[in-house]
């Protein structure tokens, strides 16, 4: 038996039912991106009356346009890729891998008719990523990785500076002479001794 010849690229039947595909994708696509800019034209024309009367309002408004531009965005680039995977089927390199130059299984080109990766050469490149992430040493080195409480008891003073020197309450920050834990090291409780009065 003579063996299989691998393919390297699709056949160009294969190539046109790609072609209807992301066509209809791409008209579908079209239409939201439409939809979607009605949508931002619409709240601007609504919104922009009473933008700055309340801030709750001018809260709610500034959400919805940063959500409705972030879709469009996103719409923008989808649309470009299906004009890119237009342009791969007409040159005749659709469904190549970019990394391993194997053809991408069908079944994944009609589920995301936009890649450009098998699933094999897309997974080993996130896992390649990923472990890049762990080698890469902390941004903060000094840093212990053991969590540490660290707590500084503040010091009420009166807000009338002559009574503190009366009192003789300093206002430095720094000083916690006066703090005392039993959980720490120190005195003995029992003792008057330990005491200043």
């Amino acid at each position: 038996m003579a063996e299989e010849k691998e393919r390297t690229r699709y056949s160009d039947q294969e190539l046109e039912e790609f072609r209807v595909i992301i066509a209809d994708r791409l008209d579908k696509a079209k239409a939201q991106l439409d939809n979607i800019q009605e949508q931002i034209l619409e709240t601007t024309e609504n919104g922009g009356d009473e933008h700055g009367g309340d801030w709750v309002d001018d809260s709610g408004f500034n959400n919805d346009m940063e959500l409705l531009n972030t879709m469009a965005i996103r719409q923008r680039k989808y649309l470009q890729d299906l004009e890119n995977a237009l342009v791969r089927i007409r040159n005749k390199t659709y469904g190549i891998c970019v990394i391993s130059n194997k053809l991408i299984p069908k079944e994944r080109l009609k589920a995301v008719p936009t890649t450009t990766k098998s699933l094999v050469a897309k997974t080993e490149e996130n896992q390649a990523i990923s472990a890049k992430k762990k080698e890469r040493p902390s941004k903060l080195p000094y840093v212990n990785k053991e969590r540490q409480v660290i707590s500084k008891v503040v010091k009420k003073t009166s807000a009338n500076p002559d009574k503190n020197k009366k009192l003789n309450i300093s206002l430095d920050d720094d000083d916690d002479d006066d703090f005392f834990d039993p959980d720490l090291e120190g005195p003995d409780l029992g003792s008057d001794e330990n005491f200043d009065d």
